[in-house]
């Protein structure tokens, strides 16, 4: 695997011409599998022998996975995305009212809002620029950045660093010592959140998530709550701010299905779903084991072996969806549903709150500056530095027709 991310799609390509699994190596010469497949993909996700919790990791078990190891996080943090069976039930059900489709009803008057007042931030900035900003910094990041950290209760001081620091955790080119120190610092920033909001509860997740740990003093650890606040920061923010980011750059660069919109051919949930299985937010997510040899696809996968969901192999997967899976289409009927919001138990507890956002940022912005369109080609955006996340770090745009 690449360290340093680059585009997937044409390794996912490869890849898929030789099987719906592959072998890889990760980072530190560390042997694992990823799943590109989308078939062999949704069969391993709710796999009754797939486990997502690390005692499962032959190699973590047995000292061979050194501190500082760029995915060590995704496989040791407590939280849901960790836990199996009952331990995940109980996790998930703590959190899980919050992100319900009618609570995300509720906030979606909040969304439009926060929305409409980052486009009148990102023209100011665009006045002051030329005409030319960089929309991901001024508008993809902090809509979900803002919306995640009002759901949870944490204050704006907290928004810069929280996304720096979970830019360098979802890095896979980064080295053992920042690793480390991005960890440390992480915690420590979710550790002075959660004390502030059990010194002064307020209507918030983190202030919910403490009463029901006081109320019942074995039902979330204190590893548990910064794990569960670490992975909501996260996962909150990062894919939603990629497939923002995502879906404006495919819409700049194929204006016909842009007009698909405007004819009402297609609508923004539409766009929505078509960048999440063209473009998937998450390219490979670590990890699942094998919790006894398990032949996937005609190959093996050893007990213990961390295990890659490859996300953007799937979406576009010619098996699942057709021989023009390779084409943007927003007129596209989803027949096989994608699975970039994952499958089975762990399926993403946030997809209605992305989805929502994604159709207000898109709507409003293209409602409001119709002519936007990428201010650089699109092959010379640097990629997002990781095999996790996949988008661009930065993606600047020209608003047209402002007038100062």
């Amino acid at each position: 695997m690449d360290p340093s991310g680059a585009c997937p799609h044409a390794v996912n390509a490869r890849l898929l011409s030789d099987g719906a699994v592959a072998r890889v190596l990760l980072p530190r010469e560390v042997e694992g599998v990823a799943v590109l497949g989308h078939e062999a993909l949704k069969e391993f996700l709710a796999h009754p022998h797939v486990a997502k919790d690390a005692r499962h990791f032959a190699a973590l078990r047995d000292g061979a996975i050194p501190d500082g190891w760029p995915l060590k996080t995704f496989a040791t943090v407590q939280g849901m995305t960790t836990a199996d069976g009952a331990d995940h039930r109980r996790l998930r059900s703590l959190v899980s009212k919050a992100f319900t489709v009618g609570r995300v009803e509720e906030l979606r008057p909040r969304i439009e809002a926060l929305t409409s007042s980052l486009l009148d931030g990102l023209e100011k900035a665009a006045l002051m620029g030329d005409g030319v900003v960089d929309l991901r910094t001024h508008f993809a990041l902090p809509l979900p950045m803002g919306v995640i950290c009002e759901l949870l209760g944490v204050d704006p001081e907290h928004h810069d660093r929280l996304h720096r620091l979970s830019n360098q955790v979802v890095a896979t080119d980064i080295g053992p010592a920042e690793a480390l120190a991005a960890n440390r610092e992480l915690v420590e920033v979710l550790g002075a959140v959660a004390a502030a909001r059990a010194e002064n509860p307020r209507d918030d997740l983190v202030s919910a998530l403490i009463a029901a740990r006081e109320a019942d003093g074995d039902r979330l650890g204190e590893h548990e709550l910064i794990g569960t606040l670490m992975l909501m920061v996260i996962a909150g923010h990062e894919t939603t701010l990629n497939l923002i980011t995502n879906a404006v750059r495919a819409l700049c660069t194929h204006r016909d299905q842009l007009d698909s919109v405007r004819s009402g051919e297609a609508d923004w949930a539409d766009v929505v779903e078509e960048t999440l299985r063209w473009d998937s937010p998450v390219s490979y997510f670590p990890f699942r084991y094998p919790t006894r040899d398990l032949v996937l696809d005609g190959t093996l996968i050893p007990k213990g072996t961390p295990v890659l969901a490859g996300y953007s192999a799937a979406g576009r997967d010619p098996e699942a969806h057709g021989p023009d899976a390779d084409r943007f289409d927003v007129t596209r009927r989803h027949g096989t549903r994608h699975l970039s919001l994952g499958h089975g138990a762990h399926y993403c507890l946030g997809a209605p709150l992305a989805r929502a956002e994604g159709v207000a940022a898109l709507a409003q912005l293209f409602g409001r500056f119709p002519d936007l369109d990428l201010a650089v080609p699109d092959a010379g955006l640097p990629r997002h530095a990781s095999f996790v996340g996949n988008s661009v770090r930065e993606l600047p745009v020209r608003l047209h027709g402002l007038t100062g």
